[in-house]
């Protein structure tokens, strides 16, 4: 079984979100959108999209979104078969969270990895 096919995004908090949104948009180009992050496409290696992207989103420190980890970042795996790999993950002993989320933009679920941090797992909806 396949387990993680990419990163579908990352996510972090920040003392100051918008001074650092802009910082990011400034030196590094990143095109942040009025939601405080960007996405960006794939593409092969001749520069042809595929199917696919990477979301990057910086948001306020003070948001429990990656509770229960103290962490300032969370990383979203783009998986194929989640209940698969949330099976697997629970029979190897790891700390998946109880809660899942099913919605139009796909079914996610969470683990915590040894140093606390919370992951999330994505799988995609048909298609994307």
């Amino acid at each position: 079984m396949k387990r993680v096919t990419g990163i579908g995004g990352v996510f972090f908090k920040a003392k100051d979100a918008p001074a650092l949104q802009a910082w990011y948009k400034r030196h590094l180009g990143v095109d942040v959108q009025p939601w405080g992050g960007a996405v960006f496409s794939w593409v092969d290696s001749h520069g042809k999209p595929t199917a696919g992207t990477t979301v990057w989103s910086i948001g306020p420190d003070s948001g429990d979104q990656f509770a229960p980890s103290n962490s300032s970042f969370m990383v979203n795996y783009r998986v194929e078969d989640l209940q698969a790999v949330v099976t697997a993950l629970k029979a190897e002993g790891c700390t998946v969270l109880d809660k899942t989320d099913d919605s139009e933009f796909g079914k996610f679920a969470w683990v915590i990895d040894p140093e606390g941090n919370k992951v999330e797992l994505w799988q995609p909806p048909p298609g994307r």
